[in-house]
């Protein structure tokens, strides 16, 4: 179980690439990474989801804790890349109807 991640920051958009597992074991990695820039006036995050394999319920409360915190900071959140298997772990939850997930591109102005 491994993760791995790949972090640019261009001033006001930070684009991430995730590739892995995302579980209990690697989830506190990726929620460490992210949440000083969530806590970031205005930022906007394109988390790029394409090569993860594998997510579970901590996966998805780590993203649930992300999307708060840069909306309460006036930000703005975008998934994409998902497989199947992982907008159906987002649809069945309900957070694919608040959450800003696209299957194929980021979001959010470069």
């Amino acid at each position: 179980m491994n993760i791995s991640l790949d972090m640019k920051d261009n001033n006001q958009v930070i684009d991430v690439k995730v590739s892995g597992e995302i579980d209990a074991y690697t989830a506190p990695q990726l929620r460490e990474a992210l949440s000083s820039s969530a806590e970031e006036k205005g930022k906007t995050i394109n988390v790029d989801l394409s090569d993860v394999t594998y997510m579970d319920s901590t996966g998805l409360g780590v993203f649930v804790g992300l999307f708060k915190t840069v909306n309460s900071n006036e930000g703005q959140l975008y998934l994409y890349g998902l497989s199947d298997r992982l907008r159906r772990l987002f649809d069945i939850t309900g957070l694919g109807d608040i959450m800003n997930i696209n299957s194929g591109v980021k979001g959010g102005a470069e």
